[in-house]
C-alpha cells in the first residue's frame, strides 16, 4: 500500500474537518481560516503543516524540499484528533453537560432551601 500525496491528505484533513467540526470552506485553508475556536492549536499547526506541504507539492521544484516523515506526523496527528470526535458524541457530551449542570444547580437551591427552614426553625 502506498501512502498518501501531500494533496491528498490536504484532502482528507479538509474532509474530516468538514465532516466531524463541520467547518465550511472550499478548501483546507478556507476551513482552517473559518475554524476559530472549534480547532485546537495542535490540530490547526499540524494542519497548516499538511496544507504548506500540499501547496509545494504543486511545484516540481519544491517537491524534493518536502519532509515527509514531518509531513506524515503532521498527517497522523490530524488522523489522531478527527478520528475520535463524532457528532453523536459531541452530542451526547454536551447533554450530559447540560444536565449535571441542570442537576447540581438544584441539589444546591433545595440545600439553600432545607438551611433556610431549619436556620428559621420551621424544621
Amino acid at each position: 500500500m502506498t501512502s498518501p500525496s501531500a494533496p491528498e491528505m490536504a484532502d482528507h484533513v479538509a474532509q474530516l474537518l468538514d465532516d466531524r467540526l463541520r467547518l465550511r470552506g472550499s478548501g483546507l485553508a478556507e476551513k482552517l481560516q473559518n475554524g476559530g475556536r472549534k480547532v485546537p492549536a495542535k490540530l490547526r499547526d499540524a494542519a497548516q503543516q499538511v496544507l504548506i506541504s500540499a501547496e509545494m507539492a504543486q511545484n516540481p521544484r519544491l517537491l524534493p524540499q518536502i519532509d515527509q516523515a514531518a509531513l506524515t506526523r503532521a498527517y497522523d496527528t490530524c488522523l489522531a484528533h478527527l478520528g475520535g470526535i463524532g457528532r453523536t458524541d459531541r452530542r451526547r457530551a454536551a447533554w450530559s453537560r447540560f444536565g449535571t449542570s441542570v442537576l447540581l444547580s438544584t441539589a444546591a437551591a433545595v440545600a439553600l432551601f432545607v438551611t433556610v427552614l431549619v436556620w428559621r426553625g420551621f424544621l
